[in-house]
């Protein structure tokens, strides 16, 4: 397959992977009509913040560039997960790049107007936790200025940070961008609306999709910051009551909405951080479909849609797009994924019976609200 090296280009496709392992393919932009009336979609309205940003780290003087990957809590827009990275950037391939200068707790980073220091260091010489020095203002006015987008070497021209919010982009609070938005254009959300069929929303702090270092990227996702808003919360519960579908944009979406939803599989609004992991071994309780980008085997989004379909299924949806070209990455070409049935035979029958940690959909305590 081929890696989307550009937002918005080309024809975007989208392959359809039934219940019954049925695969089909189309132009993205007949999306809406897979839909029916009364079927409910879920994305995720979180905008993407400029999260890479180059500095100096003092005590060495030495280069350095730090990618936010993660608040360390809600409401604190001060403390971070990260990493850090050498000199260089997005052109050489993140699994290349030059180490950190080696860090110590206590450690200051110059990072244009923004000074941070280092809080703790992990397991791991890329891994720390950040505290910035100054307010939520002040911060994200030093991010505006002196940040970028996250990005790859396959794309190798910079991006600018219109280019990685989706239509619905609201609350700046992603690390990446939750891509598989990129599907709902203008278009297809009016299509839908015409159609009968429900949008809500929720908001999810999207991680990294890559550490590069495949001990790290074992550990992805790490933990995400969601917020379920009471309207949400509620139309999911109807929707799920009168038996309809829901349908997650994205494995963010997912993760969220599982997550939230306690043993009887309703959903709680309010903040939290989903903690868990999907995989082969999760019972989805809210979500019927999924719309993704396209996945391969071993990459974290791609665990997630084990608890969807059997790995026979997922084999032969990830041949056939392979064999049609399909393009990879957050600009590149998507899939709808239907859960299995429940009678549907799989590689592993009675195995996935394992829910993800139940975090999301806590009420923070009074004035802790999410950055």
């Amino acid at each position: 397959m081929t890696a989307a090296h550009r937002p918005r280009t080309g024809s975007p496709r989208l392959v359809v992977v039934e219940s019954t392992g049925r695969i089909r393919h189309m132009a993205r932009d007949a999306l809406a009509s897979l839909f029916e009336p009364g079927d409910l979609v879920v994305a995720n309205d979180a905008a993407t913040l400029p999260a890479s940003l180059p500095g100096i780290h003092l005590r060495s003087g030495a280069s350095i560039e730090i990618r936010l990957a993660g608040w360390m809590a809600i409401g604190d827009p001060t403390r971070f997960l990260a990493l850090a990275f050498g000199p260089g950037d997005h052109r050489t391939r993140t699994e290349d790049r030059l180490p950190p200068p080696p860090l110590t707790p206590g450690d200051r980073l110059v990072l244009g107007s923004l000074v941070a220091v280092v809080e703790s260091l992990t397991d791991h010489p890329r891994l720390v936790t950040l505290r910035f020095a100054g307010d939520r203002a002040h911060i994200f006015r030093g991010l505006a200025e002196r940040g970028r987008p996250i990005q790859y070497a396959h794309v190798p021209e910079l991006l600018a940070l219109r280019e990685v919010w989706t239509p619905i982009a609201s609350d700046p609070i992603a690390f990446e961008p939750p891509s598989a938005g990129f599907a709902l254009d203008w278009r297809t959300i009016a299509t839908l609306r015409e159609s009968g069929v429900g949008l809500a929303s929720l908001s999810h702090a999207a991680g990294i999709s890559s550490t590069g270092d495949p001990a790290l990227d074992a550990r992805l996702p790490f933990d995400e910051v969601c917020r379920m808003p009471d309207r949400t919360a509620a139309t999911i519960n109807t929707a799920k009551g009168e038996g309809r579908r829901v349908i997650a944009v994205g494995t963010t979406v997912v993760r969220c909405l599982e997550a939230a939803a306690a043993m009887d599989g309703i959903i709680r609004a309010g903040g939290g951080t989903a903690t868990g992991r999907l995989g082969q071994r999760s019972t989805l309780r809210v979500v019927d479909a999924i719309l993704t980008g396209i996945h391969a085997p071993g990459e974290s989004h791609f665990e997630l849609l084990r608890a969807f379909a059997d790995d026979a299924t997922l084999d032969q949806a990830f041949a056939t797009v392979a064999g049609h070209g399909y393009r990879t990455h957050e600009f590149g070409d998507s899939m709808l994924l239907e859960r299995r049935s429940p009678a549907a035979p799989t590689l592993a029958g009675g195995a996935h019976d394992q829910p993800v940690e139940q975090t999301v959909g806590q009420r923070p305590p009074q004035g802790d609200q999410k950055a």
